[in-house]
């Protein structure tokens, strides 16, 4: 066992007792093996904070904060990034599951490149139906960021990258992190959105892999906060993320990465977002998702945009609310 850890794994958690146990096997399974893991609870009320006592007593590349009170993902994050003193820093939510080569195929590749972070490709894990879990494929938007394989490219010359707007697909290194001033928003859900796009406007370069590397746990459940977007408190964040990312590009003047996170917006989240509006009892719903959706669609870049025509009528409608 490496007693000189070169990478740290972030693991935030809250009430994923049920899933943190394969996370936690996942990061033990990594072919790569010198790396540490904080484990964060987020002061839940279930036995989260036992698993992960459990993992550190029996494996001491385990590390534990035990939060006081519940201060959400960005913050369980930011808690644990002041304590990382590795090279290179990445991030796993505890009901998600690391492959067993993405460390392996990462660390390497920094190494190789000297670029600040590598990005890579990931999937839904969904329910099965007969009680597990089965991997699904790789999404257009996913496999638009991760492929082909790009060494020290920028945002300038690869602007679709801005589709991946995860923290856990990326591995960075943690000088980055300090020189470009990352933290992640607290007291906000889709917290990584905007320092994903922070990211890749500040970057010198980065590297993209089409491999994948995570498995994204849909719940069977339902009880991920993120799988209730017909919350509207839930629906302002999210919309207050992608505005804000936006924003990052705009000020920094990366126009084409605009131009493609915008396209973006009004091919997959418009619509999703305009799908449950259509059935939403409550009017404020729907004028969030028009306001929304006039703001991108006035863009002078969205004027340059050629959009899926199954997409017209949701917009169309979308721009009227």
């Amino acid at each position: 066992m490496s007693r000189r850890p070169i990478v740290t794994i972030i693991v935030p958690g809250f009430d994923v007792a049920p899933w943190a146990p394969e996370a936690i096997a996942s990061l033990e399974a990594q072919r790569f093996s010198d790396w540490r893991a904080v484990l964060v609870d987020d002061a839940s009320s279930d036995a989260t904070g036992a698993v992960f006592d459990d993992a550190a007593a029996r494996d001491d590349r385990f590390r534990v904060i035990h939060l006081d009170r519940r201060r959400g993902l960005g913050a369980a994050r930011n808690a644990a990034l002041a304590t990382v003193d590795t090279p290179f820093l990445g991030y796993l939510d505890a009901d998600d599951v690391l492959l067993p080569g993405a460390l392996e195929r990462m660390v390497p590749l920094l190494d190789a490149t000297g670029s600040d972070f590598a990005v890579g490709a990931y999937v839904r894990l969904r329910p099965d139906g007969v009680g597990g879990y089965a991997p699904g494929e790789v999404q257009p938007w996913v496999d638009a960021a991760t492929a082909p394989e790009r060494r020290g490219t920028t945002v300038d010359d690869h602007p679709e990258v801005t589709a991946n707007i995860v923290a856990w697909s990326k591995l960075s290194r943690t000088a980055f992190w300090e020189h470009a001033g990352l933290r992640f928003p607290e007291g906000r859900l889709y917290e990584d959105q905007i320092v994903a796009q922070q990211m890749y406007a500040r970057a010198r370069r980065f590297d993209v892999v089409p491999d994948v590397i995570v498995h994204w746990r849909e719940r069977a459940d339902g009880s991920s906060i993120t799988q209730h977007e017909e919350r509207i408190d839930v629906l302002h964040d999210c919309l207050d993320a992608m505005t804000a990312g936006l924003a990052v590009l705009d000020a920094t003047a990366h126009p084409d990465a605009a131009r493609a996170r915008v396209g973006q917006l009004l091919r997959m989240d418009v619509p999703r977002l305009a799908t449950i509006a259509f059935a939403h009892p409550e009017d404020a719903y729907r004028r969030a998702v028009g306001a929304f959706t006039r703001t991108l669609a006035e863009r002078p870049d969205a004027r340059e945009l050629t959009l899926p025509e199954a997409t017209q009528p949701l917009l169309s409608a979308a721009r009227l609310w």
